[in-house]
Formats: structure tokens, sequence, C-alpha cells
């Protein structure tokens, strides 16, 4: 233990003085929160095409009926033996779909490994949750969650290629990354539009990950980089994961 042991009234005025910064990030966070609400909307035009548990499946049927759909583009290449380790810690923390429904809002995850790949990897897991193969489609690509200048151009975090080079970025110009999009079903019926309205990237998803919110409150925090967690019937077995 490094950390110093004070008395009581030490501890409550360095509490106070964090207090007022966790406001603060508070108030900050409620203002991009807002932004991120506000921001304009692009339709999409492409017919996407993916194969989940009932088959061949568009963008729209993604939606299962309600208004709004949050996609997490979960990083799982075709020639992986199984899901990204950090991905698979995000979907874990996954709670009961019935909350986002009751707000019209659907959850599910795409990945191009094929639906059979996909089907095995769920079950290991455990998990419920919506997944669907975009397996020979170009979703991923279109929403640069998958790099590969052969089939787009390379796009990461809204950097290009050269952009993500002279960042010493190198490791996104290639594969799969974290990404999440939202998209938004504007009418109803076969002529309703599909309306795309937010993207993030890298550490963007990671709000989604309860785990670290646990973590962060205590003294030890987060203790692992979000790649060192393994999968979670593998503790006691790994030290860590990997995305490959």
């Amino acid at each position: 233990m490094t950390h110093p042991v004070v008395s009581r009234e030490e501890w409550l005025a360095a509490r106070r003085l964090l207090l007022e910064q966790e406001k603060e990030a508070t108030r900050l966070l409620d203002e991009v929160r807002a932004r991120r609400r506000a921001l304009p909307m692009v339709a999409v035009e492409k017919d996407y095409r993916f194969t989940g548990p009932d088959g061949p499946a568009g963008l729209a049927d993604l939606f299962e009926g309600r208004r709004q759909l949050i996609v997490y583009h979960f990083m799982f290449a075709p020639d992986w033996e199984e899901g990204c380790t950090s991905c698979s810690l995000l979907v874990d923390n996954i709670g009961h779909l019935a909350h986002l429904h009751g707000a019209d809002t659907t959850l599910a995850l795409v990945s191009r490994a094929p639906a059979e790949k996909i089907a095995a990897f769920r079950a290991r897991m455990g998990w419920q949750v919506p997944w669907y193969s975009s397996h020979g489609d170009d979703f991923n690509y279109d929403f640069h969650a998958s790099n590969d200048e052969q089939v787009a151009p390379v796009e990461y975090n809204y950097y290009d290629k050269a952009a993500l080079e002279r960042r010493g970025l190198h490791f996104f110009t290639k594969g799969e990354g974290h990404a999440a999009s939202v998209f938004v079903r504007d009418g109803d019926g076969p002529d309703a539009r599909v309306l795309h309205s937010y993207s993030c990237y890298g550490r963007g998803p990671e709000l989604l990950v309860g785990t670290f919110n646990y973590l962060d409150l205590t003294p030890s925090g987060r203790q692992r980089h979000i790649s060192e967690f393994p999968h979670h019937d593998r503790y006691g077995a790994a030290s860590g994961g990997t995305c490959h």
C-alpha cells in the first residue's frame, strides 16, 4: 500500500476537493451527451446484408421493430477461431436488454466472422444479445470498424491512413478496431429510412464497460489494459487476453 494514511479531517478535505472535480466532469459530460444527441444524421443508402440466428437479414431487420439501433462492431475476423477478448469483456457487461427495449432501442453485435463461428463462440460465452455476421459485406468497412485499403480507403476514429501513421497508430490502419455505431429508423413499413447518427472508436466504446466503472472507484483502479483481460472462462488458465 503506497497511499498515505491520514486523519479523517485530512481525508475529508481531499475528498471534498475531488468532489468538485467530479461535479465539473459530470457537467462537462452532460454537455457532451447533449451535443451527441443533437448531431445531424445521414441516410444509409446501401443495402447491407447480414446473417443472423434466424437467417439472412438487412440493416432494417436488426432494429427488431424498434426506433433506435446500437451496433457494437465486435472484433472477430473471418480467420480467427474466437472473438476478441476486449470485445468479450464489453459484452460480458451488457445488462438485461429489457431496459433498452423499453426505451425503444435495440442492441446488436456485428462481426465479419462467418455465422457458424459466431454461433459457436456465442454459445461458449453464454450470451443472449443478438449477433450478426457481415461476412462478405462492406458494412464494417463502410463504418470504419475494419480496415483494408484493398477494400476501402483507410479511416479510423476519423483519421485517414496518413494521419494515423503520423500519430504512430499504425496498428489501426489494417484489420479490426473497437467501434460502436448508432442508427435511427425514420418512418414505418418498407419505405422507412435508416439514418446513421453516431459512431465512436478506440476508447469511445469504453464507456460501455461497467467493470471499468466499478474498478475506477477503487485505489487499485483497472489494474490491466483492456487487452489484458482474458475471456471469462479462462481466468486461472491465462494471465491476459488478446485481440490478435
